[in-house]
This record gives structure tokens, C-alpha cells and sequence, in this order.
């Protein structure tokens, strides 16, 4: 079973940049798909970012393209996500999430994940 850790959050003003990561353990890195959501107060769940278990595959959120970057180091089993410009909308609980498989055309979908860490809040600032 995987275990996620995520850190990073923060309060920042409009503009700023912020990286959180997700520390991930328990199964070989390269073999899942991971991704990252966010829920703000009395939203739903939204869809982020995802990357491919090789790394070889990104995907975006339409709210954030443009101005986040997911990447992973695998010899740190370590996600990151790199977001610039950051907007008040962007106020939420960020989750990393881990996939049981290695890609998925479903990426975009909560479901797809069956492991989520405990979130980190990230707050912007006006």
C-alpha cells in the first residue's frame, strides 16, 4: 500500500509562486499514475494535475494550465507541483493522490486514485 505526504502550503499574496510536494512509500514509484487536487470551502473536488508513473505523460487542469508544472523525481519518490502566479480562486486543501495503475485515460477523474494523503492548505492572498 502507498503512503502520501504532502507539504508545502502556505500563505502567499496574489502573483507569488509555491511548490508543495507528496513523499510517497510502500510501492516502486515508476509504477503508478499520481496526481494532485484541490478543494476549496463548499466546492467540489477539482482536478489539477497528473503525471504518468515513467513521468513520461503530464496532464493539466483547464483552471491551471499554463501556470502549474508536475513533475517527479523518482530517486526521491517525491512529487512536486510548481505553481506560479497564483490567484485568490486558487485557495484550497491540496491532496496528492496515487493511482493503482502505471497511466490512465481517466487521469482527471477522483476515482482513478485509491490513495490520498491528508492535504496541505495553500492560501493566496488579494
Amino acid at each position: 500500500q502507498v503512503q502520501l505526504v504532502e507539504s508545502g502550503g502556505g500563505l502567499v499574496q496574489a502573483g507569488d509562486s509555491l511548490r508543495l510536494s507528496c513523499a510517497a512509500s510502500g510501492r516502486p514509484f515508476t509504477s503508478y499514475l499520481m496526481g494532485w487536487f484541490r478543494q476549496a470551502p463548499g466546492k467540489e473536488r477539482e482536478f489539477v494535475a497528473a503525471i504518468s508513473g515513467t513521468g513520461g505523460s503530464t496532464y493539466y487542469g483547464d483552471s491551471v494550465k499554463g501556470r502549474v508544472t508536475i513533475t517527479k523525481d523518482n530517486a526521491k519518490n517525491t512529487m512536486y507541483l510548481q505553481m506560479n502566479r497564483l490567484k485568490p480562486e486558487d485557495t484550497a486543501v491540496y491532496s496528492c493522490a496515487a493511482s493503482p495503475f502505471r497511466d490512465s485515460s481517466t487521469y482527471y477523474y477522483r476515482t482513478s486514485y485509491n490513495v490520498w494523503g491528508q492535504g496541505t492548505q495553500v492560501t493566496v492572498s488579494s
